[in-house]
């Protein structure tokens, strides 16, 4: 087995897809989101309140948590604010209302990738020793449940938000931006992140994966992934690294709802029907990775002499697997941990000095390639 890394350059920015929702978001009473309300601003304070209610902060806290112990007059003008600014007054208690909450929501795209969970796990070995705790939400590469999470945050006030990916429709970006607490994005380097970002090139991985095949001795290669978010951008990346390599792309496959390994047994197969001639498949996850090598060993394929799979995603069954398989990743818990340093610091008060990083790509040689 060895290790080699990307070429040492800085990383390629993803050009990532920046989408508008069908609908706009709604705010908290159900109606749509006022263009640029509150947008970028810190979520209203206790002390907020009682300032525009012209009441003390004890006042409205009263008023909240005891309302028969305020007058009506002054409940009503207290209660008609909390509406009109979105003040959190859902019972996550007192800790949410102050503002001092220590949930740290992280959001993962699927729980059955061990890079995702392994992340979050670094981030919490990070935090939780400070006293925060992760809540972890699944969104399944889904854009509803991620506008329907996202959504949740407003009432819910956690301290921070992670996410195992970038967020690419607008609104949801700019209602993250609203919640004024630290946002952390990774799994790509896109130019503008919503507020911080720990990730890596997809471009640069797909070019890297192009790159071992020609130097292997491949010349007909496929691909197998996402058509949109990260999957698109190692396409995009792998596409321009077979043309500078002189490699032909003979089949492309597009697998959206990546849930399990089975996914990547269907998509070989369904890629081998359509071309036959290929010598060489590139899968954009681990999922469909270890599923296609799977699927391969049951055709009775050998392994790399009938075709070669490299994966994206250092996972602990991609050593164990027989004849063992290629992979491009990145050091994930290691991700996390830069990850929960940064958002620590913020939530501290203080500022990282460089708000965006980037982790190293590496391409871990193994049998099927």
């Amino acid at each position: 087995m060895s290790d080699t890394g990307a070429a040492k350059r800085p990383p390629t920015i993803d050009d990532v897809l920046r989408l508008r929702a069908a609908e706009p978001l709604p705010s908290s009473d159900g109606g749509p989101v006022e263009e640029g309300s509150r947008d970028g601003a810190a979520p209203p304070r206790i002390v907020e309140i009682a300032r525009l209610a012209g009441v003390s902060p004890i006042t409205v806290s009263r008023a909240l948590r005891h309302p028969e112990k305020v007058a009506e007059a002054k409940r009503r003008k207290i209660l008609e604010i909390v509406e009109r600014t979105g003040y959190a007054t859902n019972p996550h208690a007192r800790a949410l209302r102050s503002g001092q909450s220590n949930i740290v929501a992280a959001f993962v795209s699927n729980l059955q990738s061990q890079q995702f969970c392994l992340a979050v796990q670094g981030c919490g070995e990070v935090l939780e020793p400070q006293g925060y705790q992760l809540m972890i939400g699944q969104t399944s590469y889904s854009y509803a449940k991620e506008t329907t999470m996202i959504q949740s945050l407003r009432e819910m006030r956690p301290a921070a938000v992670m996410f195992t990916g970038v967020i690419e429709i607008e609104e949801n970006r700019r209602a993250l931006r609203a919640l004024g607490i630290p946002i952390m994005e990774t799994w790509a380097y896109p130019r503008d992140p919503i507020d911080m970002l720990v990730g890596f090139s997809n471009i640069d991985g797909g070019r890297l994966a192009a790159e071992h095949f020609a130097e292997r001795g491949y010349r007909r290669v496929g691909f197998i992934g996402r058509r949109s978010g990260r999957g698109a951008l190692r396409l995009t990346g792998f596409r321009e690294g077979a043309r500078a390599a002189g490699l032909d792309i003979v089949a492309e496959l597009s697998v959206d709802g990546v849930s399990s390994m089975v996914d990547g047994r269907r998509a070989l197969g369904d890629l081998l029907s359509r071309n036959a001639e290929v010598e060489a498949v590139f899968c954009a996850n681990d999922l469909l990775a270890t599923g296609a090598l799977l699927e391969a060993r049951r055709l009775g394929m050998r392994l790399p002499d009938d075709i070669a799979i490299l994966g994206f995603g250092h996972n602990d069954v991609a050593e164990e697997l027989p004849p063992g398989l290629t992979t491009i990743g990145i050091d994930s818990r290691d991700l996390g941990r830069q990850a929960g340093a940064m958002i620590l610091q913020r939530m501290r008060g203080e500022m990282p000095s460089e708000p965006t990083c980037a982790v190293e790509l590496t391409l871990t040689g193994r049998g099927s390639s």
